[in-house]
């Protein structure tokens, strides 16, 4: 490798490291704002926390790749330009393909890199990310007694403290008991102090309650049909169990996510989709099949003979109400089949193409990459300018570009208004011809974007309108 080589793939991936993390963590902090009420006060462990960050940070590694490459290129080329470093070199005679042979390389390799992410990690990490978010959201919240709020947090009980001091002495504690079905509030515990503490296994939580009383509604005898029997009783001291594996995180197994089309490879997905299509061929099938039966014009001559005589009436006799009503059930329930069938049908060719939507979007952001190198690259030739200042600018604008006609094209094609292709492609083929005409004008020297010669452009026109008029005997006073 060359050393002017090394120095430009030197210069570009301190940008593209630390773009790439900046975006990354962008888009974590945006999935940290969407489940933030899902995670607040329910007491999960750290790890498990930063299991569920480390799962969602590596769902957006393909999105946030495209981005960071675009703004690391615009920085790289830019900068170059600002430090007249770019200028020698295209001097010396290195045309601009050549300067970014090392660099397109690289992107290629990044290209590669990001579709066996998405091939072979991504769907494991979507796979652990799910089932556990799901788990996480189904969790109870914490323990936490508030003064004067009643706790139902713990099935069968509900807890109400008056106040709750600083080494955890509760004071009035009042506990309704509903741990046996359809006996409402008939058992009431209340004492004037008590205290918190974990069992040995930590799976239990002990109440110990002081100088309190306790009122039970139920017979004794177990009679039913009696509800005047009530039984009273004092204690000093009295302690309550309570079975706390209800606020633990219960793991679901990840099995029952694995069929989700996002934790699919590429040769799954398109292996499930075949099924799905073929599945839904025969089900067409059948459905007409009912269809074409439900007619009895159409049914075969067998059929038809055997049901008939049985309908209609005489030959020259008028139809019977009887009939006529027969015949009104029978449209209705056609009616209401095709209505059925067309939902069904919906549902499933949405499927099919949610199975399509990301096998392309597999491709189409490794791809993505290499399109945005060819924007930012030559763009940051043309601006010569470095830093997070206007690259900044001209990347957030390209990306919105393609994240808006990318997700408008995804909810087109799940909505079967678009094949998935060329559907998911259309973003990029947008944004193609841009990178193309970018990568022409840089090579060429074009001043696209100087500010010096739209100005020496605009003196030459108003020179030639004045010379015009000046010419013209009509305007001479």
């Amino acid at each position: 490798m060359k050393r002017l080589h090394r120095m430009i793939i030197a210069a570009y991936l301190g940008p593209l490291v630390v773009t790439f993390g900046i975006v990354l963590f962008i888009l974590s902090m945006q999935f940290l704002w969407k489940y933030v009420d899902d995670l607040m006060g329910k007491g999960l462990p750290w790890y498990t926390l930063t299991e569920l960050l480390v799962y969602a940070t590596a769902s957006f590694v393909p999105l946030a790749l495209p981005l960071a490459v675009l703004l690391s290129s615009i920085m790289t080329m830019g900068g170059l330009g600002e430090n007249s470093e770019l200028v020698p070199m295209r001097s010396a005679g290195l045309h601009l393909f050549r300067i970014l042979r090392p660099l397109v390389v690289l992107v290629l390799l990044l290209s590669g890199l990001s579709f066996l992410f998405s091939n072979n990690v991504l769907p494991v990490a979507n796979l652990r990310f799910h089932s556990l978010l799901w788990d996480v959201t189904r969790k109870k919240p914490a323990m936490n007694l508030r003064p004067g709020v009643f706790y139902n947090g713990i099935d069968g009980l509900s807890i109400r403290v008056r106040d709750k001091a600083e080494d955890g002495t509760l004071t009035d504690v009042l506990i309704y008991d509903h741990r046996e079905p359809f006996q409402g509030n008939r058992t009431v515990v209340r004492a004037r102090s008590g205290t918190m503490q974990r069992s040995a296994d930590g799976g239990s939580l002990l109440l110990t309650l002081r100088d309190g009383h306790f009122y039970d509604a139920r017979d004794p005898s177990g009679r039913k049909g009696r509800t005047d029997a009530l039984v009273h009783g004092t204690f000093a001291t009295d302690v309550v169990r309570m079975d706390l594996s209800g606020l633990g995180l219960q793991r679901t197994d990840e099995d029952l996510f694995k069929d989700n089309y996002k934790m699919q490879t590429i040769g799954q997905l398109a292996r499930t989709e075949d099924s799905l299509t073929s599945a839904f061929r025969e089900r067409v099938a059948m459905q007409e099949s009912y269809l074409h039966n439900s007619f009895r014009p159409l049914r075969d001559s067998l059929a038809r003979a055997d049901t008939l005589p049985a309908v209609l009436p005489a030959t020259g006799t008028a139809p019977t109400p009887a009939v006529h009503d027969q015949a009104i059930d029978m449209a209705r329930a056609t009616m209401n089949f095709l209505e059925r069938t067309d939902e069904e049908r919906k549902g499933s060719l949405e499927q099919i193409a949610r199975h399509g939507v990301e096998w392309h979007r597999k491709l189409m952001l490794a791809f993505a990459c290499l399109i945005f190198f060819f924007i930012g690259a030559p763009l940051g030739a043309i601006i010569r300018k470095g830093g997070m200042g206007l690259p900044t600018v001209f990347a957030i604008v390209f990306f919105l570009i393609f994240h808006i006609v990318s997700f408008s094209t995804e909810k087109l094609v799940i909505s079967l208004k678009l094949n998935p292709w060329p559907g998911m492609w259309i973003s990029s083929l947008v944004l193609l011809p841009i990178g193309f005409w970018l990568t022409w004008k840089a090579a060429t020297d074009s001043p696209l974007l100087d500010r010096d010669a739209y100005y020496r452009g605009w003196y030459r026109l108003r020179s030639m309108l004045r010379g015009r008029r000046d010419a013209d005997p009509s305007t001479v006073p």
